[in-house]
């Protein structure tokens, strides 16, 4: 099974570079199952209901978050309704929505886990313990042909840890939120592909994502001013491509850099 993580979308301008290119990348390395991450997809931040409709018409098979989900209330009703959508499983039990679910794909069924780190973020449940559990009840390559975790995380030694921790229980643990894409893409001992960070869907041009302008000046005088606004410059598609073998495990993992200014993976993409 071959399976497509983009990481974190950073506004209008990586969306459309995503609907423009994402087809042709699901046909050209014959995809079969597509996860986003969409927290910072609504001007950078949180998503709507009807990014959510347009990431799907465009192939996406499912939309995971993080601390940013919540930034656009009318999410907090959608979401119930809507499975495709992914919140952090170590979310408080009364939180709206599921923060993990098994989809039917071309080639088999997929677990999609989505968990967030605590060190330097919110005071979460122990998404060590929370990870434990779902896997506990959902077995790769018993239950599922394959499963999916991103760890929604600022701090690079705690998704290493988590990826360690799920060695040859899931077929992938892949970092989001800090934007940058990390060149450790590997298997690890058991058989889990890993990647510390897949990298943002946005303007390299940039901080993270935002135009330049407001970061700079706030580091430089280290006072409050106007809203951050995501650069419109052209968009980098990030993440990880990798192909499962038959108990589910992780037989191939490769970087994925589409367009703008980083160096891309297939420059006839």
């Amino acid at each position: 099974m071959r399976i497509i993580f983009l990481g974190d979308i950073v506004g209008r301008a990586a969306r459309e570079k995503l609907s423009e290119k994402l087809p042709s990348l699901i046909k050209d390395y014959s995809v079969d199952f597509t996860i986003v991450n969409g927290e910072n997809s609504a001007g950078g931040f949180g998503i709507t209901e009807d990014i959510c409709r347009d990431l799907y018409s465009s192939g996406v098979d499912c939309i995971t978050t993080g601390n940013h989900l919540w930034d656009q209330r009318e999410i907090l009703d959608y979401i119930d309704n809507e499975n495709r959508l992914l919140r952090p499983a170590n979310f408080p039990s009364q939180t709206p929505g599921l923060g993990y679910k098994t989809f039917d794909s071309k080639k088999g069924r997929v677990l999609v886990i989505n968990i967030m780190g605590r060190l330097f973020m919110d005071p979460l449940d122990d998404p060590f313990r929370i990870i434990d559990d779902i896997l506990t009840k959902n077995e790769l390559g018993k239950d599922n042909d394959a499963i999916i975790i991103d760890m929604h995380a600022e701090a690079t030694s705690e998704k290493v840890a988590l990826g360690h921790f799920c060695d040859g229980r899931a077929s992938l643990v892949v970092g989001t939120h800090t934007h940058i894409p990390t060149a450790d893409h590997q298997i690890l001992p058991f058989g889990t592909g890993y990647q510390t960070d897949a990298g943002m869907c946005g303007d390299y041009d940039s901080v993270i994502g935002m135009e330049k302008t407001e970061p700079l000046r706030r580091f430089v005088e280290k006072t409050p001013g106007n809203r951050f606004s995501p650069a419109q410059g052209d968009p980098t598609l990030c993440g990880v491509i990798i192909e499962t073998d038959e108990k589910g495990l992780c037989h191939s993992i490769e970087p994925l850099r589409v367009g703008g200014v980083l160096s891309n993976t297939d420059e006839s993409k």
